[in-house]
Parts: C-alpha cells; structure tokens; sequence
C-alpha cells in the first residue's frame, strides 16, 4: 500500500496527451510521485511502452474492479429515461467506460488525486493531499456556478423529495476531470446501495444526462452526503483560480501556468472540448487552434526535443475536402443505423 499517488485514464487514442501530462507531472508535482493508469480500454500497446520507460508509473490491472465499475455503469445507464428513446447509438458516448476513473477508490494509493489524460500539471499538490484530513472529496472546478437549468443534477426532482434544498446541492456540484480523494470509498456493499437507490427507487432521474460519468458521480458524491470541499468556494482567494484551456486566461512564466489576475498558481490546465484527433494532429505538425498549444507541445516534446514540430502548417484544400467527406459519411451511416 502507498500513501499518496496519481491517476489517469488513458489508451492510445490519447496518447500525446498521457505523455504531456506524464512529463507535466514530472516536472510540476514531483519525480517520484507515484502514477498509475487505468486503462480505458484494451487499445493499450503505445501505452505499454510509455509506461514501460518510466520507472514511478504502473498499469492498473485489478480487472474485478474495472468490470464492477463497468457493471454498475450499464445497469445504473439501462433505467435513465433518455434510454427509453431510439436510436441510442447516435449518442457518441453512449457504453463509453469513463466511470472506470473511479477505480481509484479500489487502487492502492491511500490518498490520490485523479486528473484526465487531456490536462497538463501546474503545481504540487501537497496542501490539496493535506484537506483530505478533514474532507473526503476535494474538487476544483466551477459546477456550482452553472445555472439552475445545466446542473448535472434534476433539481427540480430532488427538491420534491424533500430530501435537499437547491442551495444545499449547488454548492456540491463538481465535475469528474479533477479530484482528490480516499481509497476505500465507494466499496461494494455501498455501491450496492446506491445501486439500489438509482434503479428501485428511480432515483437516476435526478441525473440530468445519459451516460456522462460526470452527472453520475455527482449523484454519488450527494447521496453518500461525505464531507466535500471544492477549492473555488475556498475562503482563502489563492485557491480560486481558473482551469480550463478554452475559457479561462494565464500567465506563463517559465512554461508554468499562472491565473491572470493575481498570478495565482493553478492545479492543472484542462484541455476539455478539445479531441484527441486535434491533439494528434498538432503533435504531426498541423496548425490546429487549441488555445495553450505552445505549452502543450512544450510538455508532450520535453523528452523528445527533436520530434517537435519546428513549424505548423494548415491543412491542404485535398485533406479539408477528405476529411469533410468522410465526416458527412460517418453521419450519414449513423442516421441508416
């Protein structure tokens, strides 16, 4: 057993992105931290062999877990009100694995901190470590300023329980690609009770969405009703920065990202709304506009100088006009399904 550590999930598809927050871990949180990466699937081979070349990173191979987080996903998903309409396959992320990143709560790390592959490290998370002490659940993330109708959560249902009152439940909303939290959390036996809850008692209609592991986790962390802290609610103004790449901005001071106002040091840098292919490409040299690219391609080439694209070039009109054919196709073939 260790006492701290990070996850990630991962697979090939996000490869460029496992290595840019590898290196960003590196050389922003520690050398020796700990790292395991929970497999999003079996398309793992790149993976290996990253993995292989680092000598504080692991696999996560506790298969029982995995398929108890699987499991719990399908079943919980089958009884969601959006599963009764047709055509379910035209949802993108519909049998996506991503509720296997809470796995971490199975792992061997007795305190941790998940981030998603698409995110770059920025600082050390020793005071992030220490709220574990008195929280269960630390989050970083600006959920609960969303209005009342895009919350994760139905708080329209839940209010008529009688059970929570919207502003008892704002304050815990929180998103899924940033925490920091306990092994043991979430056994089976409380799983199952939860379980219980979504399907015999139609509680899963509180979760707004199908299949976002995100709306999901929400669920769990209010129903479980375990001390919770999100740092953007913090008393101290330090703690309340931005994050996200496509939202928010920042200073760069030696490839370390800093809040604009104040330079106050940042967690991470998430890279949400952003695709894998659009990572691929600008590691190939492409001219993609990703906001926080220079630092990306910073962190991805840091072990690998002479791979870095030397300059971005867009697209060719041949390319654009394949890639536009291809994409109406793919619709196309989706709408016949």
């Amino acid at each position: 057993m260790k006492a701290v550590g990070i996850y990630t999930l991962a697979n090939d598809t996000v490869f460029d992105q496992l290595v840019a927050l590898l290196n960003s871990i590196e050389v922003n949180v520690s050398q020796d931290i700990p790292i395991c990466v929970i497999p999003y699937n079996n398309q793992l081979e790149k993976v290996n062999q990253e993995i292989n070349s680092r000598k504080n990173v692991a696999l996560f191979e506790n298969r029982e877990s995995m398929q108890r987080w699987d499991n719990f996903a399908n079943e919980v998903w089958a009884v969601h009100p959006a599963a009764k309409q047709g055509r379910l396959s035209r949802n993108s992320w519909h049998r996506s694995p991503l509720l296997r990143k809470l796995c971490t709560f199975d792992g061997e790390f007795e305190k941790f901190v998940f981030y998603d592959a698409d995110s770059l490290a920025m600082k050390p998370l020793t005071n992030l470590l220490d709220k574990l002490d008195s929280y269960d659940f630390v989050f970083d993330d600006w959920e609960h300023k969303k209005s009342r109708e895009n919350t994760a959560l139905n708080l329209s249902i839940i209010e008529k329980t009688g059970l929570y009152k919207e502003e008892d439940i704002h304050s815990k909303l929180h998103c899924s690609s940033f925490f920091a939290s306990k092994k043991g959390i979430f056994a089976p036996s409380e799983l199952e009770s939860l379980k219980n809850l979504l399907i015999e008692e139609d509680e899963i209609q509180w979760v707004r969405k199908w299949w976002d592991d995100a709306f999901l986790f929400n669920y769990m962390t209010l129903r479980y009703n375990r001390p919770l802290f999100n740092l953007t609610l913090s008393p101290n103004g330090a703690d309340r920065t931005g994050n996200c790449a496509n939202a928010d901005p920042f200073a760069n001071i030696n490839n370390v990202l800093y809040n604009q106002d104040g330079l106050k040091p940042i967690y991470r840098l998430h890279y949400m709304s952003y695709s894998s292919v659009d990572f691929a490409r600008l590691c190939q040299g492409e001219d993609i506009n990703i906001r926080y690219r220079d630092e990306f391609l910073y962190y991805r080439f840091l072990k690998q100088p002479e791979k870095k694209p030397t300059r971005l070039k867009p697209p060719s009109l041949i390319t654009k006009t394949n890639r536009l054919f291809n994409k109406t196709l793919k619709k196309i073939q989706i709408s016949i399904s």
